[in-house]
């Protein structure tokens, strides 16, 4: 024997006998819901413990930066602290403003004022002396030629961020007509010969 059924079409604006699937609720965002807090101090905080706290307050769109200048990656929050904070503490601000802490490693000491990045080459040579290996070749166009030599002992320049800028060539202020770069170098804690 067999029983066939025929399923009969629903009409428009009649309840279905299922109850309705609960919809979620997208979460709101401080700028649906209009919310503030006040900023914390975090300096001298660990990096992670920062951005911890920063979230705990509802903020969540977070970066930082090396305040030395040395272009290097806060890749282990935990091993970075924070000198210098974007928006000045106790200022109430809406929780959707991003906030940008300025960090140096644990053993390193906060310097006075954040280092200010090297501004892009454009047509004349920007003076090197003294910044990064990394921050010097991230300002000069990418298909500049660049060398990088050890001034003090014939090691490899791996790390770039490690190494500062001893002497370079073309000088500061030279006109860039796609020249290679040459460039000494040691690291931060030596002294240039």
């Amino acid at each position: 024997m067999t029983v066939t059924v025929t399923a009969q079409p629903k009409q428009a604006g009649k309840p279905d006998d299922k109850p309705a699937e609960p919809k979620e609720k997208a979460k709101p965002t401080a700028e649906d819901t209009g919310e503030e807090a006040s900023v914390p101090n975090f300096g001298g905080m660990g990096l992670q413990s920062a951005q911890d706290t920063a979230q705990a307050k509802g903020f969540y769109g977070l970066s930082s930066h090396d305040s030395l200048g040395r272009d290097r990656l806060q890749a282990l929050d935990r091993n970075w602290k924070v000198c210098s904070q974007n928006i000045k503490a106790g200022k109430t601000v809406r929780t959707e403003t991003k906030l940008d802490f300025g960090a140096v490693k644990l053993e390193e000491d906060c310097p006075a004022k954040d280092e200010e990045p090297l501004e892009a080459a454009g047509s004349k040579m920007p003076n090197l002396a003294g910044k990064s290996v990394k921050a010097a070749r991230r300002t000069l166009d990418s298909g500049t030629s660049v060398t990088v030599t050890d001034a003090a002992e014939g090691r490899m320049v791996l790390m770039e961020s490690n190494w500062k800028v001893c002497t370079q060539t073309p000088g500061p202020g030279t006109k860039l007509k796609g020249q290679p770069v040459e460039i000494t170098a040691v690291k931060f804690e030596e002294n240039c010969p």
